[in-house]
């Protein structure tokens, strides 16, 4: 999709420093695409209630069982 729009010049010289992309057109899409995954990461707080975990299990005891391997 074409579109022409006003961006904040200062905004944009410090989103060139975290990235390695070299115009704005590539940034702008980064941009989009970093949004868009955020958003479609399930927030942790909405699966109170919904998962439950096993009494028995033991984080420890399998990392040491790992590390034996």
């Amino acid at each position: 999709m074409r579109t022409n729009i006003v961006l904040n010049d200062s905004l944009v010289k410090e989103a060139f420093q975290y990235t390695n992309v070299s115009s704005k057109r590539e940034l702008i899409e980064l941009a989009l695409k970093e949004f868009v995954e955020n958003h479609r990461r399930r927030d942790v707080r909405e699966l109170k209630g919904k998962v439950s975990i096993r009494t028995d299990y033991d984080y420890k005891k399998l990392r040491k069982d790992q590390d034996k391997k």
